[in-house]
Order: structure tokens, then sequence, then C-alpha cells
């Protein structure tokens, strides 16, 4: 694809205040944001099989540009319908919209968010078996078969898979070491990002720390705070958008999500000036899934959507165009041959470990996160 045409970073398409500089204010932590309970009685039972037919045009709810626009046109070709899209610029945003009493026939939340959608029975029971391509996603990646947020991946696909590391520029750092102490380097001091998400931060300091990724101890969550603070004189911001801050000279060294760097890839003039890595102390990992909500209109058309974008030529035509790797089998040397400069992109089926997915807490926990997040923020 053109550099011209590749879309926005991932998390950072409406957030405001992404790239701001540090001491510019805080907004509300809503980390801890959930779900309101959903009426059983108001939609059907969410159990009852759906129909894999076209019943009606396709309401979409994704983060911005995260499928090739021709994967859409080929679609409503084929079927005789529209896609009605709506973006997202969090999963705090989606369940806002969901809460409000939204409708969309698909959604694409991220491990942890669908387990608290599925746990609300906020989503429609997928059999796989009525999907033709389905194998092609569990029959090659094992640990989607029963992944600990969705029981025998009952209510989703899994859509993408990701993990979190350093991006920087070679040629005004130099080569790293290869661990999350490297944001702590002299020559970047004043230059450097961290993303703008709670649970990113805070799990590199975990990590640095050799603590659980996800932790809510108040003693475990004081000494990531320390640790962050000591990260601060070396901070120009938080920004979720990775790739331009090293492309525009904004940063020398960055927190950024691998599919964001893959998608640089395409735009920088010389990418052997620019590098990624994964920090040997662990990097978190994390994927989005397909999900139908349990008062979705057109759910036999939301599953066709997913049936089709499974197939081979289309799963090729998305990870090129998103610069993130899907979870089906046969996809790996695509996404290989896109990341070829960035090897460590690169996620298999080592990569994905329960303990480096960011999991949901108790209520309790969910706020000493926050409060850790507001603290972290506020310097």
């Amino acid at each position: 694809m053109s550099p011209e045409a590749l879309p926005p970073s991932r998390r950072s398409f409406l957030r405001t205040g992404t790239g701001a500089a540090l001491g510019l204010g805080l907004g509300a932590a809503t980390a801890g944001c959930g779900f309101l309970p959903e009426d059983p009685n108001a939609h059907g039972d969410p159990d009852d099989p759906i129909d894999v037919r076209v019943d009606g045009n396709l309401i979409y709810f994704n983060w911005a540009d995260f499928v090739d626009p021709a994967v859409f046109k080929g679609f409503e070709k084929e079927y005789g319908v529209k896609v009605i899209q709506s973006n997202f610029d969090s999963m705090e945003g989606m369940a806002a919209k969901l809460n409000a009493g939204n409708r969309y026939d698909l959604i694409f939340p991220t491990a942890k968010w669908a387990q608290r959608l599925t746990e609300g029975r906020r989503l429609r029971r997928i059999d796989h078996t009525r999907l033709k391509n389905a194998e092609s996603v569990f029959g090659a990646y094992d640990y989607f078969a029963d992944p600990w947020y969705d029981a025998r991946s009952a209510h989703t696909v899994p859509f993408t898979m990701y993990k979190t590391g350093i991006g920087w520029r070679k040629d005004r750092v130099g080569e790293l070491t290869g661990s999350w102490e490297d944001l702590w380097h002299r020559r970047a001091k004043g230059k450097v990002f961290v993303l703008d998400d709670r649970d990113e931060v805070l799990g590199l300091g975990a990590l640095k720390l050799g603590l659980d990724v996800s932790t809510a101890d108040e003693r475990d969550l004081d000494r990531i705070t320390d640790t962050l603070q000591s990260l601060r004189p070396h901070l120009r911001g938080f920004s979720s958008d990775s790739y331009n801050n090293l492309l525009n000279g904004n940063a020398v060294m960055t927190q950024a999500w691998s599919g964001d760097m893959a998608a640089m890839l395409g735009q920088a003039k010389d990418p052997s000036v620019l590098g990624f890595e994964v920090a040997k102390e662990g990097a978190p990992v994390n994927s989005d899934c397909y999900a139908i909500p349990s008062d979705a209109r057109h759910p036999g058309t939301a599953m066709l959507f997913i049936d089709y974008m499974l197939r081979p030529e289309n799963v090729k035509k998305n990870i090129e165009y998103i610069g993130y790797p899907m979870p089906v089998g046969g996809s790996e040397d695509t996404y290989a041959a896109l990341v070829e400069p960035f090897p460590q992109c690169l996620v298999g089926a080592d990569d994905l470990k329960d303990e480096l997915f960011f999991r949901n807490g108790s209520s309790k926990g969910e706020r000493a996160r926050d409060t850790a997040w507001t603290h972290v923020k506020a310097g």
C-alpha cells in the first residue's frame, strides 16, 4: 500500500490530548469502567444459534481504519449490503456507547473487555461450526481454542494480536540493550514518550520490577509509581501516536505497539535508522476480537462478515493494510515479509501467555490502579 494510504496509529485516531506535552492536565481515570447489566429478556437468549444469512446492513463498531476499505467494498458487493461504520477511541468509549443503548452488529473488544462483556451476557454465542473459515484460526492457534477471557471462544473469534515494546531512532541513540531500562537512556532524555494507556504504562513498570503485569497490590503499585516517577525527567509526554512521534522527531524513543511500528515502515524514508525491541523482562501481549452484541439487529450479516474476513485473500489484504498480524493459519509469511526490518514485531503462538495479558481485577483493585495511574501522570 502507498504511504498516503496508511492508517493513523491504532489507539490515537480520535483520542483527545494525544501527543500533548507533560503538564497539560489529565482526563478522568475511567479504566475501571464496566458494562451495565443487560436485561436477559430484552433481545432473546444470547445463546440461541445465529442463522448465518443476510438479515440487514452491517452496523460496524471498531477502531478507525482497522479494515482495508477494499475488503469492505468486496463484502458489500458480494452480499448486497452496506457497511455502516462507527469508531471508538478507547475501550472505555466503546463501553459508554453500549451502555447508552447504541446498537451494533459487530464490535471489536480487547481480551479483558471481551471477558467483561461475556460475563455480563452482552454477547451472542458464536457457533464456530457455522463459519466456513473458522478452522484456519482455531486449528492453527491452539491458544484461542480456550482462552482465559472467553471459555472455548464461545462468544468471540480473535481478530488481531500484538505486543508492546520500544521503538527508537538508531541514528540518535545508537543500539539498545533490550530492556525496559532503555527508556531511561541518557541520550534520549527529554525525548521519550510512553503510551497514553494506564495498563501499558503500569505494565512496563511492573515488568521492569519483576512483578505481575496486572498487579493491583498497593505495595506493588507504590513501587511501580516510584519507578515511573524516576522516568519523568526523561519524558516528553504521554502519547499513543507512536510512529508519528518518531517520524516527525518529537521522540527519539517511545513505548509502542508492535502493529503501529509495522505500519510506520511504509512511511519512513529510511527504515534503517529506526528500531523496535521487545524487552527481555517481558512484553505485554493482547488480542482484539470479533464479537456480536446480544442486542445486534443483524447478527446473521455479522457472521457472514467474520467468515468473509477470514478468507485467505482478505486476511492478506488486511494484514498489509493495518500492520497487525491476524491469528489465521497460512498468513504468517505475509506478516513476516511486512515486518522484515523489525522482526521483533512478530507475534507467534509462543508469545501468547496468560500472564502477559492485562487482566480484569476487582473493583477495589481497579480503583487502586486508577489511582496509581493518576499519580504517574500528575508527576
